[in-house]
């Protein structure tokens, strides 16, 4: 459905009548988002382009003199039911190539930003993540020898995200844990990038803090049940189950067989699993009171200042419920786009240079997330992280986290 809604976004800003004689040939601007709309991951990448959507919507699609025409590109294929290493290279060549694109807003998973980052940075585009949080792809040290200089091979930074990297939530995580009485803990992760990174995170700063790590393990995301791991778990008998991964990723049927089992009284996973869907697979008996998530930011009910009035545009603009809020991401993908949109016309040249140029000098934004900055590695610095748990089959937000 929202597919079809951005291909009419694209037209209706794309299609234009004949120009009269004398009259001068539009000026347009093209941003372009690769996320992965078709699989598992449709409802939290929706809700992003939801956020897009509406920010190009409050400026009437417009930018002083320049028309804005986006594109919503899908970089899953419906073989791997999930983001595709050769989809979104094939979306990053498309749009390095395209001379009137001027931003990138993606990607979702860290592992595709891995693939497209190279590629755009040689085309000097900017590229905006409202989610890849892998910490080395923005900061020296964090995460392999080569990073993130491999990913600049211009040895200039184009790359920029207005989420928190992993390095800071698997730390509050750790935190969290032990401030709820966390003794013994047992780690899996989904193999990927994203996860594997959050994990080994959280397992330092939780060895770091005299929590004992019982057991870290990859698991098969493919696996049609986990009843097995559940047992072995059970028999180490810990305070606690951290997974690094997401909910594509089986992160709900991971914690329905941990219940079933009754192996830990306590089930923690990242903002990747800070979704709907995540409760909905895992059946909310099973993690009612149970599970633990932390979230870059604040929910949307929490939000204050222009987060507030994001919330209440967004209600309105897709008819939510008075009881329903926008998911976790939705106000990610609005300011990635909303920052940009704002740094066009401070632009000395309306080019990717001038653009990109632009959005680097963001300085004490006021945003929908806050007042916040970009750093000298393209990470913003807005800290805030939210722990939540489950209630009554709705997340419900426990206290705000790295404070």
């Amino acid at each position: 459905m929202l597919k079809n809604i951005a291909a009419v976004c694209l037209l209706a800003f794309a299609i234009t009548p004949a120009l009269a004689q004398g009259e001068k040939p539009e000026k347009v601007l093209k941003i372009i988002s690769s996320l992965p709309r078709t699989g598992s991951a449709n409802a939290q990448t929706t809700t992003m382009v939801n956020g897009i959507l509406l920010a190009i919507d409050e400026v009437n699609g417009k930018v002083g003199d320049y028309t804005i025409v986006y594109e919503d590109m899908d970089d899953a294929s419906p073989q791997r039911g999930n983001w595709d290493p050769a989809v979104e290279a094939q979306n990053a060549n498309k749009a390095a190539r395209d001379e009137s694109v001027i931003a990138y807003i993606g990607t979702f998973n860290s592992g595709a930003s891995k693939i497209s980052m190279p590629v755009l940075n040689k085309a000097g585009l900017l590229m905006i993540s409202p989610a890849a949080t892998y910490p080395g792809l923005t900061k020296p040290g964090k995460g392999e020898a080569n990073e993130p200089k491999i990913y600049r091979p211009t040895g200039k930074i184009n790359f920029f995200r207005v989420v928190p990297a992993d390095d800071l939530q698997g730390f509050v995580a750790a935190e969290w844990a032990k401030d709820m009485g966390v003794k013994k803990v047992y780690i899996l992760d989904d193999r990927e990038l994203y996860g594997k990174g959050i994990a080994n995170v959280f397992e330092n700063h939780a060895k770091e803090l005299g929590i004992e790590v019982l057991g870290r393990e990859g698991i098969d995301p493919k696996a049609s049940n986990f009843k097995s791991l559940a047992t072995k778990i059970k028999a180490a008998a810990p305070d606690m189950v951290y997974f690094g991964g997401t909910t594509q990723n089986s992160a709900g049927q991971i914690a329905k067989d941990l219940h079933t089992a009754n192996a830990t009284p306590k089930f923690m996973v990242p903002d990747g699993c800070f979704e709907k869907a995540f409760i909905e697979a895992a059946g909310a008996e099973n993690v009612n009171g149970s599970a633990f998530i932390t979230f870059g930011g604040l929910p949307a009910d929490k939000l204050t200042g222009r987060g507030a009035e994001f919330r209440a545009n967004y209600k309105k603009k897709y008819n939510l419920k008075e009881n329903e809020e926008p998911e976790g991401y939705a106000v990610y993908g609005y300011e990635a786009c909303k920052v940009l949109l704002d740094a066009i016309p401070k632009a000395k040249t309306k080019d990717r240079a001038g653009i990109l140029q632009a959005v680097s000098e963001t300085k004490n934004y006021n945003g929908a997330l806050g007042i916040w900055s970009f750093d000298e590695n393209g990470d913003t610095t807005n800290t805030t992280m939210s722990g939540n748990t489950v209630e009554n089959g709705e997340f419900k937000f426990v206290k705000a986290l790295g404070k």
